[in-house]
């Protein structure tokens, strides 16, 4: 009689003889190797399965800590580059107020808290309105 897997079953009756009794163990022999064998495979696979999961666990971990490192680096940069640009916009608006008329400033002025409140467009048609009388007015003055 054969297991489900195609193994040769115990039998319940017992052994007619030492041959067969030796039959008997070496088929008991044979089915616990194999079954050894079965748990060993298995426990192989789990155990190279743990190591996979933890060698990836470990893989993850190093590439957010070098996300959040790089992160961090364009932080500073963007940070860095922040005070400069400001830097470079106090010094044009110094420079505005040393040597743009007053006329051409209220205008600018206006329109700069006009563009606050409306769409991009009607911003940059004021921008240009505002260079045009900058430059009618340095004109007039003698500077171009």
């Amino acid at each position: 009689m054969k297991d489900e897997k195609g193994r040769a079953a115990p039998t319940s009756t017992g052994a007619k003889g030492p041959d067969e009794l030796r039959e008997q163990v070496e088929g008991t022999k044979d089915r616990l190797g194999v079954t050894a064998e079965e748990l060993a495979g298995e426990a192989d696979a789990k155990t190279g399965a743990t190591d996979r999961a933890a060698d990836l666990k470990g893989r993850a971990g190093q590439a957010g800590h070098a996300v959040q490192d790089k992160a961090g680096a364009a932080g500073r940069v963007v940070q860095e580059k922040a005070a400069v640009v400001q830097e470079k916009a106090v010094q044009a608006g110094r420079t505005v107020r040393e040597n743009v008329p007053d006329p051409v400033r209220t205008v600018a002025t206006t329109v700069a808290q006009y563009a606050l409140r409306v769409p991009r467009p009607v911003l940059i048609a004021g921008a240009g309105a505002g260079a045009l009388v900058a430059a009618g007015a340095l004109r007039r003055r003698g500077r171009h």
